[in-house]
């Protein structure tokens, strides 16, 4: 069965499972898809992990302007054969937070590719893209100490250029995602969280860092919720 008969019959059982209530109440931040069937999570990855792994055949759904093909395509893909090669053409794909998150949780944490990956996407100026690489890191078997900066650094960025935006737009800064430093906080708190919780040590450097950002309410937020967590 060719590539696309396969999807016309994953298509078709993802369809019965339609549901416009979800669509409706569906909140993302980031582009609409071309279509949307509404089919909870749960639904989707159960169908989607009932399929055999075939990377190539992700590819091909990912390309798709469809929700649930694109969502189901994470779980269908190998991340044994995710390399940096890939890194765009799925890049490209991420176009609203709900893929950013599943790309994060069904794929990219179990990369052997994910510390080359983190390194690209958190030095990126699309916020979509930064957070799918500080949620993965997050998930990832062994976070490690060194993603501390990195993601300090991705608040910081993020939460100056939204007030610099907010205030007096440059034009270096009329473009910037009104969403940016809102997923930047979100998914450092999660990674930071993560590498705290491993040790003392991290969790001291942690603090130490976290410490070091300002009083935009990006950098607020992440004050605010690693002293909760990281309570000794």
């Amino acid at each position: 069965m060719d590539f696309t008969s396969r999807m016309v019959a994953l298509l078709s059982g993802l369809r019965r499972e339609r549901n416009g209530a979800v669509a409706d109440a569906m909140r993302y931040y980031g582009a609409a898809y071309g279509l949307n069937y509404g089919v909870s999570l749960p639904t989707l990855r159960k169908i989607a992990r009932a399929e055999t792994p075939d990377h190539d055949f992700a590819r091909y759904l990912y390309l798709q302007d469809v929700r649930e093909l694109r969502l189901a395509a994470l779980h269908i893909a190998s991340p044994e054969r995710f390399e940096a090669g890939e890194f765009a053409a799925w890049g490209a794909g991420i176009i609203n937070s709900e893929v950013a998150e599943e790309a994060a949780f069904a794929l990219l944490c179990r990369a052997g590719a994910l510390p080359e990956l983190f390194e690209v996407w958190t030095a990126s100026s699309e916020p979509l893209l930064q957070y799918a690489a500080l949620l993965a890191a997050s998930r990832s078997p062994h976070p490690t100490a060194a993603w501390i900066a990195p993601a300090v650094e991705a608040v910081r960025r993020n939460a100056a250029a939204q007030a610099r935006a907010a205030g007096d737009p440059a034009p270096d800064d009329a473009g910037v995602a009104p969403y940016a430093a809102h997923l930047a906080a979100h998914g450092a708190v999660a990674l930071l969280a993560a590498v705290g919780m491993q040790n003392e040590e991290n969790r001291q450097a942690v603090l130490r860092a976290a410490g070091s950002l300002g009083k935009l309410p990006a950098e607020d937020f992440v004050h605010e919720e690693l002293a909760w967590r990281l309570e000794a």
